[in-house]
């Protein structure tokens, strides 16, 4: 299973893994998800809707191999910085421009 990238500051990566795990493992035990999801999640002291989330990323995570939710994060984040930079390098050429074609002062 995939190291899951998540928004929480309250529970580690690693503690969500083994939540999801044990989710799935005894998800049969139960009649329906939610009473699953609830009883799995009282007992180690997170929401339902967390390990929800948890168990929802971990599966898409599982299907689309090529691209974990760590990853996307990551290529959402340097997406960002290459806008930034592409910016940064647009203000300084018009800056070497201007300073290329301005008068010196002797």
């Amino acid at each position: 299973m995939p190291l899951l990238e998540h928004t929480s500051k309250q529970y580690s990566s690693e503690f969500c893994e083994r939540a999801v795990r044990l989710a799935l493992r005894h998800r049969e035990d139960y009649q329906i998800k939610v009473a699953a999801l609830t009883a799995i999640a009282s007992k180690l002291g997170c929401s339902p809707d967390s390990l929800r989330i948890w168990v929802r990323r971990a599966r898409r995570d599982d299907e689309w191999p090529s691209q974990t939710t760590a990853e996307k994060a990551t290529i959402k984040e340097l997406e960002r910085e290459v806008r930034e930079l592409r910016e940064a390098n647009e203000i300084l050429k018009e800056a070497s421009a201007y300073f290329a074609v301005a008068p010196r002062a002797v």
